[in-house]
């Protein structure tokens, strides 16, 4: 990208922030917007300008980074006229780091494609506190001369960068199959330390032992962790985009006609844990239902 162009960021919540702020401490000029107004303030102090709609962040030819929840929060920030994809316009580019369905990634990218500009799906993989240090990976896909001009600040926020090709769907398809992974874990590593705690064990030494030996991994590491301690506030992943993206699973998955019975059971412990109010809780807070329903706690 060239030296003096200004980055449009949108979306600067608990991932986004954190990588507004490496960009801004990296010396890039970033134009930013997010729906909560707010959530601007320490960024502008920080030296960003903020903007009062979605699509001002960006200017002709380009480039745009979006960090929002969800499909419909997306659709909003891109306009209803496609207000993002022409004010970018031939050669922009768009770099969506949402976890959204295929589906909607590949509509995107042809709104972008009809202009002559570029959309590139990058998820991201990682935890908000991961990403203040540059520890998170990125999943890419889309169109070659995106990538070109995306690729190198993403390598410079983050740890890694995997690349899945040219069409940006399967970069989602990726994503949506890490966090079925990962709840599919907190799930686990749950039923497991209810099972030992219920036969009179210690889940912990059980941790401990598989924690440095056949699962030492961040993933059994971290959430073990959590689980064991119960610090599911504050949310690092609130248990609501959780469920969400569960159901961008089983939705991917029924297109697919990929049958997937476990996330019909996390479906299900998610919707619990919402009805028990844990909302504002970290996604690690299903534990809190497995234990509850071994009568725990």
């Amino acid at each position: 990208m060239q030296d003096n162009q200004t980055i449009g960021f949108i979306g600067t919540g608990l991932l986004g922030a954190p990588m507004v702020e490496n960009l801004l401490a990296d010396g890039f000029t970033l134009r930013i917007y997010n729906r909560d107004k707010k959530k601007c303030a320490p960024l502008v102090a920080a030296g960003a300008q903020a903007v009062d709609r979605p699509w001002d962040v960006a200017e002709a030819s380009g480039l745009v980074f979006s960090c929002v929840s969800d499909d419909a929060a997306l659709e909003a920030v891109v306009g209803p006229e496609g207000e993002l994809p022409r004010h970018l316009g031939s050669g922009g580019v768009h770099v969506c780091l949402s976890t959204i369905l295929p589906a909607t990634a590949g509509r995107l990218a042809r709104q972008h494609t009809d202009l002559n500009g570029y959309y590139v799906a990058a998820p991201v993989m990682g935890r908000p506190d991961a990403v203040r240090v540059r520890k998170q990976t990125y999943f890419v896909a889309g169109p070659a001369a995106g990538k070109a001009r995306a690729v190198p600040l993403l390598d410079r926020l983050g740890l890694r960068v995997f690349d899945f090709g040219d069409d940006p769907a399967q970069a989602n398809v990726a994503k949506l199959g890490a966090n079925f992974l990962i709840a599919a874990a907190i799930e686990g590593l749950a039923e497991a330390a209810t099972f030992v705690s219920k036969n009179g064990g210690d889940p912990k030494l059980m941790l401990d032992a598989l924690t440095q030996t056949i699962f030492a991994c961040p993933v059994y590491q971290n959430y073990g962790r959590q689980i064991l301690e119960g610090t599911f506030s504050p949310p690092l992943f609130k248990l609501p985009l959780g469920l969400k993206d569960v159901r961008l699973i089983k939705a991917t998955a029924a297109e697919a006609a990929a049958p997937m019975r476990l996330a019909e059971v996390l479906e299900s412990r998610f919707l619990a844990a919402l009805a028990h109010g844990r909302g504002d809780q970290d996604w690690t807070a299903i534990a809190a239902e497995v234990r509850a329903e071994a009568g725990l706690d």
